[in-house]
């Protein structure tokens, strides 16, 4: 069963990649003033996490080493930057996320990246399977990300304890 996807879908989804990016740029600087807790780290990967249902639709199969080179890219490259630019800070005991300034302009890259990324590779697969490889991309990403911020928090709440 071979889906057709509508040129119209596929400016629908990269204004909503946009979107949700600016959306994500928002919460992310606003969460910056309120305190971090270990159920604020692991929520995001684990309800991401659900996305891997859409592998169920067969449309959305690619060959385990088109996902694991997507992971691999996704948890070596795209978290480096995230990673460096994430710093914690203890403000009257408790543990805040500091601003950087280069935030910012590391997830704005990162999308400007992805988007043309996309279209690259969507020259040579499916759209559906393009999605299922950024997906994996997106997924190794953010959970490299979030593991750093909770080793970082444990680090940062340990020396509290500690002192």
């Amino acid at each position: 069963m071979n889906i057709t996807i509508p040129s119209y879908m596929q400016v629908f989804v990269t204004v909503g990649a946009i979107v949700m990016a600016a959306l994500a740029l928002f919460i992310r600087l606003k969460a910056s003033r309120r305190p971090v807790t270990v159920k604020k780290i692991i929520i995001p990967p684990l309800g991401m996490t659900t996305g891997f249902g859409m592998f169920i639709v067969p449309e959305f199969h690619i060959p385990i080493l088109w996902g694991a080179v997507a992971f691999a890219v996704g948890w070596l490259f795209f978290s480096y930057p995230l990673n460096r630019s994430t710093q914690f800070e203890l403000i009257d005991g408790e543990v805040y996320a500091k601003r950087t300034r280069g935030f910012a302009y590391i997830l704005i890259g990162l999308l400007a990246l992805r988007l043309v990324l996309h279209e690259v590779v969507e020259q040579y697969i499916s759209v559906l399977q393009t999605g299922s490889v950024f997906f994996l991309l997106a997924y190794g990403m953010i959970l490299r990300w979030r593991l750093f911020m909770l080793k970082e928090y444990r680090r940062i709440t340990g020396q509290l304890h500690a002192g």
